[in-house]
């Protein structure tokens, strides 16, 4: 199917028939050498192409979409309150740099944590919104995930499950950054440490709680969390609540914040009590972005580079829309440490 159409003023619209004319090709070969069919020689796919951007060529989603029953779509599912000041933002576009180039398009759905989750998810396969999904805070039994395998429709997690099923997924270490910082704060001879946890329905939730646990007991170190706040406390929250626990005669000495949200509220709150990271106690913030080379006094911290979790998940869920066994499609990515003084 080809298609038509007049461009406004009456200048008629750059189509497969167009390009092929101005190329002496059929119009089957530039279809497929504008996909990018590694069937067709290099050569003729940068000849069509530049044929295309002469034009101005621009496909029609409609008609692909009649033609080949592919939207050319990936639905992002992303809640827009995160504990990463730039999440949505290195999220998304790492996703759509890896997508570059495949003819896809990212188009971002909300993710509403306090209503019903398998909406959004129903919505979208039931209505063939796109060709695959990119879900994110998962839980451990996670009934998008059930659904999405049951359906056979591709998709990628941020976050892992405790399914025996395997599933494409990409996640962080989060074990391993607890780990690592209640080491780091022994180092410094801290040995009450608390830890402001994500929900407590969220996987990654128990991979903190896990690496926390585990790594304090090794050392004998007192450790605690709270069901007070979580991340998705808001900040004003967080820093209420770490305002009157840090006044307290048994405060903690050591702090483990998981996300920028609540390493700038524990700053605040310090600041309130007159207290300086690495005198009463010390701070380790897991960080997305620059914003804590800006900050003073500094304070340790990890680094989870979203922009590279996302165009991972653009490749991993590219392989599973062709196919690929999911058990082959999973990445963890290791804490990037960067202990000690910011230039």
């Amino acid at each position: 199917m080809d298609e038509i159409g007049i461009r406004s003023g009456g200048r008629q619209r750059a189509t497969l028939r167009t390009v092929a004319q101005a190329t002496g090709l059929a119009i089957t070969t530039v279809s497929r050498a504008l996909a990018k069919d590694p069937r067709i020689a290099a050569q003729t796919r940068e000849l069509v192409a530049e044929a295309a951007r002469a034009q101005g060529y621009v496909p029609d989603r409609a008609a692909q979409r009649l033609r080949t029953g592919r939207t050319k779509v990936v639905q992002l599912l992303l809640s827009l309150d995160h504990e990463f000041l730039g999440f949505t933002h290195d999220l998304l576009g790492g996703l759509t740099d890896e997508l570059q180039g495949t003819g896809y398009s990212v188009t971002l759905f909300p993710d509403v944590m306090h209503t019903d989750r398998m909406t959004a998810v129903r919505t979208i396969v039931e209505n063939r919104l796109g060709d695959g999904i990119v879900i994110n805070r998962t839980e451990p039994f996670d009934p998008r995930v059930r659904y999405l395998i049951e359906q056979g429709f591709p998709f990628v997690s941020h976050g892992r499950t405790e399914f025996t099923t395997p599933h494409p997924w990409v996640d962080y270490d989060n074990e391993a950054f607890a780990r690592a910082a209640v080491a780091r704060l022994a180092k410094k001879g801290r040995s009450r440490i608390l830890m402001i946890l994500p929900e407590a329905r969220f996987t990654f939730a128990q991979h903190l709680r896990y690496g926390l646990v585990a790594a304090c007991r090794e050392r004998g170190l007192d450790w605690e969390t709270t069901e007070t706040v979580t991340l998705s406390t808001p900040a004003t929250g967080i820093a209420a609540f770490l305002r009157q626990r840090l006044a307290e005669p048994d405060a903690p000495d050591g702090v483990i914040c998981v996300g920028e949200v609540a390493a700038i509220a524990c700053l605040s709150a310090m600041a309130d009590l007159r207290l300086t990271p690495g005198e009463q106690l010390d701070v380790i913030a897991k960080r997305a972005s620059a914003i804590f080379d800006l900050l003073r006094p500094t304070v340790d911290t990890v680094f989870e580079d979203l922009w590279e979790a996302g165009r991972a998940m653009g490749r991993t869920l590219l392989r599973s829309m062709r196919g690929e066994a999911a058990d082959a499609l999973h990445v963890l990515y290791a804490p990037q440490i960067e202990f000690g003084p910011h230039p």
